[in-house]
């Protein structure tokens, strides 16, 4: 525990922290991570001060693997859920622990595993492929894990008249099957993050820039990923 810092539980039941504003915190969370042998993960998202901080900085799955290679007692995950989860499945003898509790991911919420379960078991026969972000529930369910970067090679390695589901991004789902001609039944969920992005506005920057390339994430929206 930090120095200084007092503990409270609140109103919903979880575990609040007040600290001492002089405490230098970067030297204390050195010190915390020394006296629990302890690996900080930190996601491309996280502002600089944690990425300072921390460890390793990458993407959930990477960030995983390189735990793997370490000799740390605990991994302590600066993401949502579904990414310390990921760490504890290929982690399995450490301890696994994540700074806040709230942290939920759009994406894997929108896939309750129970809801999920009858969904797949109205569809007997298909082949179930899971993007790897979505919480350790649906993981179980699923037969394949796939990221952004494979998903395509995974569903082509399967034979064109297998029926697959594929969850939950439906918007990497439709992107995968307008690649490779392919019908998967798409799971309807979405990540508000690669959503909230404004055709209009991307349209007007266009105008503004026609020689710049536009860069995007297949979980975008086909409109978005079509200009």
């Amino acid at each position: 525990m930090l120095k200084g810092a007092r503990q409270n539980v609140d109103e919903t039941g979880f575990l609040d922290m007040e600290i001492d504003p002089l405490l230098d915190l970067f030297s204390e969370i050195e010190r915390l991570k020394r006296e629990k042998n302890a690996v900080l993960l930190a996601h491309y998202y996280q502002e600089p001060d944690i990425q300072d901080v921390a460890d390793y900085i990458g993407d959930s799955l990477g960030l995983a693997r390189r735990a793997e290679k370490t000799n740390a007692d605990m991994i302590i995950f600066a993401g949502v859920h579904f990414m310390a989860e990921t760490a504890k499945i290929l982690n399995p003898r450490k301890k696994v622990v994540i700074p806040d509790l709230k942290a939920g991911c759009s994406l894997s919420d929108s896939c309750p595993p129970a809801l999920f379960r009858q969904f797949k078991e109205q569809h007997a026969g298909h082949v179930v492929i899971s993007y790897i972000n979505c919480s350790a529930g649906i993981k179980a369910l699923s037969d394949v894990i796939c990221t952004s970067s494979n998903a395509k090679i995974i569903v082509e390695s399967f034979p064109r008249d297998q029926p697959i589901i594929f969850a939950p991004d439906k918007n990497l789902g439709a992107y995968i099957n307008k690649t490779t001609g392919r019908s998967m039944l798409l799971w309807d969920g979405t990540c508000m993050v690669h959503e909230i992005f404004s055709l209009g506005k991307i349209t007007k920057l266009k105008v503004r820039h026609p020689r710049a390339k536009l860069i995007a994430h297949p979980e975008c929206e086909y409109s978005i990923l079509s200009i």
